[in-house]
């Protein structure tokens, strides 16, 4: 693929290298909490470059730091390393060698990007203050970002900021989308159980019937964001799992399960949805004369950039691909990132880069998917220059 231009040319000059390792990284990929060889092929990059790595947060996490000069100022940058659970489907060289594991998001692009970044960075050594390098595990399933949090990540490395980024297929390569607030919406997960009174499907009336409690429950959940909510606020409501009876086309049985996902940009729009799914459940149980329990659990919380970081990766980008290549106005995604945690915690912002056109299945999570590696220079030269200018010696 060509070169994008707008690439720093000592980092362009290094893309075969920085490609090499994210096929090997994409042909290796390991699931939330064992990217035992990832994260031994990280150390082994970083500590080459003679930067001191420790280890052990969230089992698997690797974390480099290099210092330059007398500042005070400690800045955090992010890459995520696990892979998904699913086929790869695809039939080129650097294809998954671990059936049923597969790179299908993007994290061995974005470690091999933010390795890329700390080698010249570690090489230039133009900045004046403390870099902080996070290799997280366990992004997409296990929130290992919350885990890392909660084993002192950030009282062994107190970072004023800290910053992150995922490719976006469909976004052009060489452009990027920073959000002023919300990126990435929570991601709550709920299951309700309806327990009524098994009967001979021939006599309902000796029995009270989950499914349909079941089937008016799940009707009247996909009201709550229409009619609960403010029309200017976002959200979604979907019912994914509805299980009921077994072999017999004759038996009502006696419970029901539903479950799905709750997306929201405001932890009082996630309040709203939790308390209105509630009311339903005990109105449906009332009505139906069964008894319904509801369990909804709190999974990431929304990604929020703050404006004034925000503000500062708009710069920085501004000076690198130009203003005309740099989105400001595209909408959040109601898909999730644990990332949210760190932002929660910290100041920051988490940017798109682009990953070029979707054909042929490229999407995330799709089984067709590859990473873009013609923007792996680009975004290792993002990470440089963000930190040569929060950072600056000057």
């Amino acid at each position: 693929m060509p070169a994008l231009l707008a690439a720093l040319p000592a980092l362009e000059a290094r893309r075969e290298v920085l490609t090499a390792l994210r096929h090997e990284l994409h042909a290796h990929p390991e699931l939330a909490y064992d990217e035992r060889r990832t994260s031994q092929r990280v150390s082994d990059f970083l500590n080459a470059c003679g930067i001191p790595v420790h280890r052990g947060l969230a089992g698997t996490g690797v974390v480099g730091v290099l210092k330059n000069g007398d500042s005070p100022r400690m800045i955090g940058l992010r890459a995520d390393m696990d892979a998904l659970p699913l086929q790869e489907q695809n039939t080129f060289p650097h294809r998954s060698q671990h059936p049923g594991r597969m790179h299908a998001c993007g994290h061995d692009g974005h470690t091999a990007m933010l390795l890329g970044a700390a080698e010249y960075l570690a090489a230039t050594r133009d900045f004046n203050g403390t870099v902080v390098f996070i290799f997280q595990p366990a992004e997409e399933t296990d929130g290992g970002a919350r885990v890392m949090l909660e084993q002192g990540l950030f009282e062994q490395f107190p970072v004023q900021s800290v910053y992150g980024m995922h490719n976006w297929p469909g976004l052009p390569a060489g452009e990027f989308a920073v959000h002023r607030g919300p990126v990435m919406a929570s991601a709550d997960q709920f299951d309700i159980l309806i327990q009524g009174h098994g009967a001979h499907a021939a006599m309902p009336q000796q029995g009270k019937d989950p499914l349909l409690a079941g089937a008016a429950l799940t009707q009247a959940l996909q009201g709550i964001v229409s009619r609960n909510l403010d029309p200017l606020d976002a959200a979604v409501l979907s019912v994914t799992r509805f299980f009921a009876g077994g072999e017999a086309y004759n038996i009502i049985p006696t419970e029901a399960k539903i479950g799905g996902t709750v997306r929201a940009f405001r932890p009082e729009v996630q309040d709203l949805v939790e308390g209105a799914m509630q009311r339903l459940c005990s109105g449906i149980a009332a009505a139906h004369d069964v008894q319904v329990r509801l369990d909804y659990r709190r999974g990431y919380p929304p990604t929020i950039n703050t404006v004034a970081q925000a503000e500062s990766c708009i710069g920085v980008l501004y000076g690198l691909v130009g203003a005309e290549r740099v989105r400001t106005d595209m909408n959040p995604s109601m898909g999730a990132e644990d990332f949210a945690f760190m932002l929660r915690e910290r100041p920051g912002c988490y940017v798109w880069i682009g990953n070029g056109p979707t054909e042929g299945g490229c999407m995330l999570h799709n089984p067709h998917y590859d990473f873009n590696d013609a923007v792996l220079a680009l975004g290792s030269s993002y990470w440089v220059r963000l930190v040569e200018t929060l950072l600056s010696a000057k």
